[in-house]
């Protein structure tokens, strides 16, 4: 039996005032994949997950008269080793929803969960499955089912961009659900992380695929190296003044798309570190979610406001 249904979650938010959100459970229970059935429980601490128990969504939808019909998926950044659920995924929720957008922030089991039978291919499973779960519940949720994209900040770029660039369904576990699409229809990238290269971000290299990955692994895992024709658009932010990830992350990225002549926006700011966020931002870095919103309404994921 599928018991799926809605968990409440408490958390304390910024202004100290205690909130609670709708959680979504991904997979029916003794169903989850890649798993050893250990029984985890999540590990929260400075509004950051360090280990997920139970991998799902928590759901933010706006009002039935703002809807605009599309909707997101947002993987919360940490480097792969934890989830900076508040700042790369609560707040970007509630942006999406002031677009009209229907917004699920993914709680992604993390490669170091002692649970998993193959560390890397963790958090893609519940990335798919969660664009499942919201394609088969669409019509119930005022979603059109190809306008489902994906956000990522930081690593969680990377596993956006994982998503956007797979071609292979790993998350089937021979249920209805699993025959939904898990192309995700555009994807937007925050300080992505991209290579395993040359300009990879240490520790998210470390974290997903281990100490010391295979030749192959770090091929597979550079995902300039795994962009097709069927990629999904993109709309990438980056700052040039980024230490922690290089900005020839986005760069390499971008220039695979154009080679695979897939519509993409790029916008490389001054200023804005490894910090670019929804608010308080430096400069002309703060211009990103202006361009981000007109770009979903060129690209006519969200139709213009008149």
């Amino acid at each position: 039996m599928y018991k799926l249904g809605y968990v409440l979650i408490f958390c304390f938010g910024l202004s100290n005032w205690a909130t609670a959100q709708e959680f979504m459970p991904l997979w029916p229970v003794g169903k989850m994949p890649n798993s050893k059935g250990m029984k985890l429980t999540d590990s929260i601490a400075n509004e950051r997950v360090y280990r997920v128990g139970t991998p799902g969504m928590y759901t933010f939808f706006p009002s039935a008269q703002e809807n605009k019909g599309a909707a997101v998926i947002i993987c919360p950044g940490g480097g792969y080793e934890r989830l900076a659920y508040v700042i790369s995924g609560w707040q970007l929720a509630k942006w999406f929803n002031t677009l009209g957008i229907s917004a699920f922030v993914l709680n992604y089991r993390l490669p170091n969960s002692p649970d998993l039978q193959q560390r890397e291919i963790g958090p893609l499973q519940d990335a798919q499955r969660a664009i499942q779960l919201i394609r088969a519940n669409a019509a119930k949720w005022g979603i059109k089912p190809d306008k489902i994209g994906i956000q990522g900040s930081s690593a969680g770029g990377h596993l956006a961009a994982l998503l956007a660039t797979s071609t292979t369904n790993v998350a089937s576990i021979s249920d209805s659900i699993s025959k939904q699409l898990t192309r995700p229809d555009f994807a937007i990238l925050v300080s992505p992380v991209i290579t395993m290269g040359q300009y990879a971000h240490a520790g998210s290299r470390k974290n997903l695929l281990g100490p010391n990955p295979s030749a192959e692994q770090l091929k597979t895992y550079s995902l300039e190296n795994a962009v097709t024709a069927t990629t999904s658009p993109c709309f990438l932010v980056h700052a040039f003044n980024d230490t922690a990830v290089d900005q020839r992350n986005s760069l390499l990225f971008y220039q695979a798309l154009v080679d695979k002549k897939i519509s993409s926006s790029l916008h490389i700011f001054p200023q804005g570190g490894h910090a670019i966020a929804l608010r308080n931002n430096p400069g002309s870095t703060q211009e990103w979610v202006s361009l981000c919103e007109n770009w979903l309404i060129e690209m006519k994921f969200i139709p213009e406001i008149k």
